[in-house]
């Protein structure tokens, strides 16, 4: 009997390799994906360096500063067009109920005409008491119609007047509403530089941290150096005009009498006093001030914005500045650097987003940035934009 032939499959050597040639394949596969898509995929940005997280924060804080001038300036236009409206409105209630007086007015006119109009001027004789009693009636109802002619004037006039109260105070509701909306980005984009400044600070090491309180210290060592310079430049002028003043007085006082000048040393005559005297009440009141909080928008008393100190500071002074660094800047006299003197405002950055009260000896007084207290500091420690003498 023949032998059966075998119905298995010959191993095939092709087969066996073939599961090891496939995840090769596909590794192969895979790293090429990975490969290509390294190539193309951007580069990750590189970690900025702690000079330029510095500079970022730094300009961040100054963006905040000029968007809340922004704030500043529509609260304050918004609190003007709602006093506005609100007068707007109360002329309007006046002048309808006006209107409604006229009108009351011609609707008794309009009552009385309905109650004698049927009578006939024959009739009304013959139903009259006397002649004389037609007489007056006629005289009266004459007298009525002059009345009436004038009612439906003033009816007219207030009629007119009241669709013109309306109309404006229309108008003022909708500038108002322009105004809010403004004070409403204005916040919302302070909010945000600061909230930038914030997460970029958060996400500093503990080592970074150190090297950027570093760079600041460095920079408020600067800005100090230059102070003291300038400190040095003062006392040497105002020696120098003591000098002078009092080599005037003895060429002006034979005998070696002290006469009687007048010279403040600050180079400014009486103007100069009447000045100092003002200055020392804004000095005073700016001191008094220190290790409050900035709160932007704040105009104090228990914290400001670096404009809201220079407001509140010279109006102890009875001297009333505008709201915002941009129109402060803009009263006054303007002085150079060299000529400070107290009580003088220095302002700073090319937006004129913040400003100081000077104090002397290159320092000034001011509410420096949200996270920061009223303190004392060189005026050098940011750049300057120039200064004014309010007053």
């Amino acid at each position: 009997m023949p032998a059966l032939a075998s119905h298995r499959k010959p191993r095939s050597r092709t087969a066996k390799s073939s599961p090891a040639v496939g995840f090769t394949t596909a590794a192969l596969a895979g790293v090429t994906l990975l490969s290509t898509q390294s190539a193309t995929a951007a580069p990750s940005d590189p970690k900025p360096s702690i000079e330029e997280v510095q500079k970022k924060v730094d300009d961040l804080y100054r963006q905040a500063g000029s968007a809340t001038q922004e704030f500043n300036k529509a609260k304050e236009a918004t609190a003007e067009k709602r006093a506005e409206v609100d007068q707007l409105l109360d002329d309007a209630a006046k002048r309808t109920e006006k209107l409604n007086e006229s009108r009351r007015a011609l609707g008794n006119y309009a009552a009385a005409q309905y109650r004698t109009g049927a009578v006939t001027p024959t009739a009304a004789l013959m139903f009259a008491d006397s002649p004389q009693a037609y007489f007056d009636q006629t005289q009266l109802m004459d007298r009525m119609t002059d009345q009436q002619r004038r009612a439906v004037t003033e009816y007219e006039t207030e009629r007119a007047a009241a669709a013109k109260q309306r109309a404006e105070a229309t108008k003022s509701l909708e500038s108002l509403t322009d105004s809010q909306e403004s004070l409403r980005t204005s916040k919302q984009t302070v909010q945000t530089k600061l909230a930038e400044a914030r997460t970029l600070l958060s996400k500093l090491t503990a080592e970074e941290k150190a090297r950027l309180a570093a760079i600041e210290r460095k920079k408020e060592e600067e800005a100090r150096r230059k102070a003291e310079a300038k400190a040095k430049a003062e006392a040497a002028a105002r020696a120098e005009a003591e000098a002078e003043r009092q080599r005037q007085e003895r060429e002006t006082t034979p005998g070696g009498d002290t006469g009687t000048g007048t010279g403040t040393g600050t180079g400014t005559g009486t103007d100069g006093g009447t000045y100092a005297a003002k200055a020392d009440k804004v000095l005073a009141f700016a001191r008094n001030q220190i290790g409050k909080p900035y709160v932007w928008g704040a105009t104090g008393p228990s914290s400001f914005d670096c404009s809201g100190l220079t407001q509140a500071a010279w109006k102890a002074a009875g001297v009333d500045l505008p709201r915002t660094t941009w129109d402060q800047v803009k009263v006054g006299s303007r002085v150079e650097t060299a000529d400070l003197l107290p009580g003088d405002l220095v302002f700073f950055y090319d937006d004129i987003s913040h400003v100081g009260i000077y104090i002397g000896d290159g320092k000034m007084i001011h509410a420096p940035k949200p996270g920061a207290n009223v303190r004392e500091e060189s005026i050098y420690y940011m750049p300057i934009y120039g200064s004014v003498r309010p007053a």
